[in-house]
């Protein structure tokens, strides 16, 4: 249960409730009903929770196996601060594209899509390098809508690998789903099916693809790092 690792990952850093509610914001009580199961940390507070307690979003939600947070190592090039495109880049850095209008729909999709390149998220090359991701072939793009919450809220960034398409079951994908391009949990089916998930059933149950069906769905690559704004 949700609740009981969230006191276990607490109690095996030593940290009290209040040193806790501290470290994310929120008060002794609100951690004292997260831990009773009362009530369930979601978005921001989902995030700055698993980041306080070394674990990612997925674990606290699912059990699955703990590992730290991916490193956010990148940066806004354009947007926040005045910047030269004639700056240099680090020895350790490249840029890679960030397409502010192409919208992955954690949703029902977004029909009009216009490309063009905005700013740029500058990435040292040894983050890439331990992923495995190619600078040639890595993009960043917005998520749109609330099917991927608590893990992706609306608006946060993805970087996606377009060389991965190869489904591994579990991993999250940017996909181009009759002209919508969505971010979701990727799944084989028997038969040469594909299930869709969000992380939002509540609100967005399991989408089932036909082998017929997938004539419809462009895989465009495996995410690879996501950013949340908290």
């Amino acid at each position: 249960m949700m609740n009981e690792r969230i006191k276990e990952r607490r109690k095996a850093l030593g940290l009290t409730q209040p040193a806790l509610g501290k470290m994310i914001g929120v008060t002794k009580a609100t951690i004292s009903l997260w831990e009773a199961g009362a009530t369930s940390p979601k978005g921001e507070n989902l995030y700055a929770l698993a980041k306080s307690l070394n674990c990612a979003s997925e674990y606290l939600l699912y059990g699955e196996e703990k590992q730290s947070n991916p490193e956010s190592n990148a940066e806004w090039l354009g947007g926040f601060e005045t910047w030269d495109r004639n700056s240099p880049l680090g020895d350790d850095e490249v840029e890679i594209p960030f397409y502010m209008e192409v919208e992955l729909a954690a949703g029902s999709g977004i029909a009009d899509i216009r490309e063009y390149y905005g700013p740029k998220l500058r990435f040292s090359k040894s983050t890439l390098r331990r992923q495995g991701v190619s600078v040639s072939e890595a993009r960043c793009v917005k998520v749109n809508g609330n099917s991927m919450e608590p893990v992706l809220p609306h608006g946060s960034t993805v970087g996606v690998d377009t060389s991965q398409t190869n489904i591994i079951d579990g991993k999250m994908y940017a996909i181009d789903h009759d002209g919508m391009l969505r971010v979701k949990m990727l799944y084989k089916l028997p038969g040469g099916g594909m299930r869709l998930r969000s992380y939002n059933t509540d609100e967005w149950p399991d989408e089932h693809i036909s082998h017929d069906q997938l004539k419809h769905i462009k895989i465009i690559g495996k995410v690879f790092w996501y950013s949340v704004l908290i």
